[in-house]
């Protein structure tokens, strides 16, 4: 799991003004709520600096947000502005919690999680199709996974497993050969586009293509596959009644536990009457890889490329590790538990900084709760090395391109 990322966690349709809503990201609990006064987003961490009450159980007072064990109530900045047990004493400098930026973009509520300055963030990635709502009819859904999030961003962007997981639905088990395909890369994300052989159209589908058990003159389907980093997938389907697109994230609850939020795009059956097979279809799809990806051992993705055996069709799975890898070196990686100690005894609470503890240095001493630990992923990497201990990484070569080791 990664700090200094955006990350989509909830709908913005899903939090009304006036109700806190408890989540859950990297391990961390928050709390996100919406200002009466002007209805934007507030997100801070929920953890009460003085009892460590969940603050997601009070209730907002104007655009504070007050703990419901002892009545401190916090400011959208996460300062406390008053305690009731002492009105006419000083707040206490480390009065504070963590407040994250918020950004409500592509009808989600995307949160930083982390303290780089705003210049210096990965973008969000760019679902501007779920805003062209004259073109595309969307529809939404969430998805509890008992799995580990980067397992299942693999599996969305693998187009070798669909003949096989997916076979009947958009998987043709008569043709899963893999051609040729292109790629798009930028340091957040990577695109692989091919054109496939669709399976035997079925029921409303097959009615409505009458040649569709034809398998030689069916036409080819291009899809592309697209990650973002860190957790967002995307799925283009260019079907012959028109465009299929299904955006999700994939929130990382903790390391074992995923919730998929996704919107589904199409540019056919525009009419409400299509919404619930559209919903079904998708959920189906999930289900299909929930049985497969739940048998995926080890669980966490191995730390290094050579440790799983990889071949030219998973090029976009092996730039994600490339990626990753970076970003574990580069100590963006962050522990999974929120609280934290030796033993039974859960004793210390730490969670992901936001960016005023770096924008405001005078305040390096004003935390009561500490900067959650980098997870050291690669152990002694350059010892390892050293001793040989690491075997050789293979290549996985992309049309006129090899991945560099």
């Amino acid at each position: 799991m990664f700090k200094n990322f955006w990350y989509g966690v909830e709908f913005s349709d899903d939090l009304v003004v006036g109700t806190p809503k408890r989540i859950k990201v990297l391990g961390q609990q928050l709390v996100i709520y919406r200002k009466p006064s002007d209805g934007s987003v507030v997100c801070l961490s929920d953890l009460c600096v003085h009892r460590g009450a969940a603050l997601s159980a009070g209730e907002l007072k104007g655009d504070c947000i007050v703990c419901p064990y002892h009545g401190w109530e916090y400011n959208e900045r996460g300062e406390v502005l008053k305690i009731p047990a002492h009105p006419e004493k000083g707040i206490p400098r480390k009065a504070r919690i963590d407040a994250y930026p918020v950004v409500e973009r592509h009808k989600m509520i995307w949160v930083f999680l982390g303290d780089l300055p705003e210049e210096e963030r990965p973008p969000i990635p760019d679902w501007s199709a779920v805003d062209d709502t004259e073109t595309y009819r969307a529809v939404t859904g969430t998805f509890l996974w008992k799995s580990n999030y980067e397992r299942i961003l693999e599996n969305g962007v693998d187009i070798a497993h669909t003949p096989f997981v997916h076979r009947g639905a958009f998987g043709n088990p008569e043709k899963p050969e893999v051609p040729e395909f292109e790629v798009e890369t930028s340091p957040w994300h990577c695109k692989a586009s091919v054109k496939l052989n669709p399976p035997k159209p079925k029921g409303l589908w097959a009615r409505m293509n009458p040649g569709g058990g034809d398998l030689l003159n069916r036409p080819l389907v291009p899809v592309s596959t697209t990650w973002w980093l860190p957790n967002a997938i995307l799925l283009e389907v260019d079907l012959p009644m028109g465009k299929l697109k299904i955006f999700d994230i994939n929130i990382p609850i903790d390391e074992e536990t995923t919730l998929v939020k996704f919107i589904a795009l199409r540019t056919f059956f525009k009419g409400r009457w299509a919404d619930k097979d559209a919903r079904r279809r998708v959920f189906k799809v999930l289900k299909q890889d929930e049985a497969v990806v739940d048998t995926v051992r080890p669980e966490l993705l191995p730390y290094d490329l050579s440790d799983e055996l990889h071949v030219r069709s998973d090029y976009n799975q092996v730039m994600y590790r490339r990626r990753r890898r970076e970003l574990i070196e580069a100590g963006w990686s962050v522990e999974g538990n929120t609280i934290v100690g030796e033993g039974p005894a859960r004793v210390e609470a730490r969670v992901v900084p936001s960016p005023v503890r770096r924008e405001v240095p005078e305040l390096a001493s004003a935390w009561n709760f500490k900067e959650v630990r980098s997870k050291e992923l690669l152990g002694q990497r350059a010892e390892r090395e050293e001793r040989g201990d690491l075997p050789r990484t293979d290549t996985v070569e992309a049309p006129g391109e090899e991945v560099p080791a």
